[in-house]
């Protein structure tokens, strides 16, 4: 720690242990960093690169201090401490424009910011996988009975990965878990974006379409109301200046279900209440229709 932040850590002030290991830190010498280590898969490199870059645009996100560390099978990394701000709580369509502007905002600064592809994409939205099968492959749920999976989110899922592979448009960088618990919102302005490990590597409009269905997610995750998709979708082409051809609309649609169809499979696979698993069942005709799939 000394050697890349010239100072020891003091106290630990803030820990969370999920897909990555989160360490809220008082330095020595009076500093609070976060120090951030998950498993090296390769990704860690790009996705830092990309938040230094924007920060240093004034991006509202935390600076990077460090560089990529591999220590044994994990890649790590300090960023600047971001306290302060607030979840905006909500899935109308009202609050679906405010997220998309900042996702606008967010993908427009990434056009420039030349990194390796982040690569595999994030698990929850890793439907281009090369592996066998209809799932990407997930160890610790792969073991578990299949069998409970209900048949509509196994039909959903096909369906909609079918028409995201269908595609030929061309993959760009963008934020791949972009929802409420993830920012934070001051003063009704945009305070901070964190989870910059979530990058991914797809076309734009999946992207989008990914971001619409999941921007007012915290725990319990779900998928917000079809209208609301919609009002990001629209605000956020108006906002980049460029109307989505009928391909991308659909594409968008598509992205906006598989992030819930794998959240559902989770839901079931451990027990948890069925909150996603609903959305779909209530949701996926519409949602199917718009995708053209």
């Amino acid at each position: 720690m000394r050697d890349h932040l010239g100072s020891e850590p003091a106290a630990v002030l803030y820990e969370r242990r999920s897909i990555s290991s989160v360490f809220g830190l008082r330095l020595a010498d009076g500093r609070e960093v976060f120090v951030k280590a998950r498993a090296d898969d390769g990704r860690a490199e790009s996705c830092l690169t990309a938040q230094k870059v924007l920060a240093e645009q004034r991006f509202p996100c935390p600076r990077p201090l460090t560089p990529v560390v591999g220590t044994g099978t994990l890649a790590v990394h300090a960023e600047d401490s971001l306290p302060g701000g607030d979840i905006l709580r909500d899935d109308t369509p009202d609050v679906a424009i405010r997220y998309a502007a900042v996702f606008a905002r967010l993908m427009a600064e990434l056009v420039d910011v030349h990194v390796e592809p982040p690569l595999p994409n994030p698990r929850w939205s890793r439907w281009d996988h090369e592996d066998e099968g209809l799932w990407p492959v997930i160890d610790f749920l792969d073991e578990r009975d299949q069998s409970v999976v209900p048949e509509f989110v196994v039909a959903t899922a096909e369906r909609v990965r079918k028409r995201l592979l269908a595609t030929d448009l061309p993959c760009v960088l963008g934020h791949a878990d972009f929802k409420a618990q993830n920012l934070r919102w001051q003063d009704g302005e945009v305070w901070a974006v964190h989870d910059w490990d979530s990058l991914g590597w797809q076309p734009e409009a999946a992207l989008v379409g990914t971001a619409s269905g999941a921007f007012a997610n915290v725990p319990p995750l779900s998928l917000v109301p079809v209208e609301s998709s919609a009002a990001f979708i629209e605000a956020y082409q108006e906002l980049r200046g460029r109307a989505f051809t009928a391909e991308e609309w659909e594409i968008a649609w598509a992205g906006s279900m598989w992030t819930a169809v794998h959240n559902a499979r989770w839901e079931v696979l451990h027990g948890d209440a069925p909150v996603s698993l609903n959305a779909v069942r209530e949701q996926a005709a519409e949602r199917l229709r718009r995708a053209n799939c």
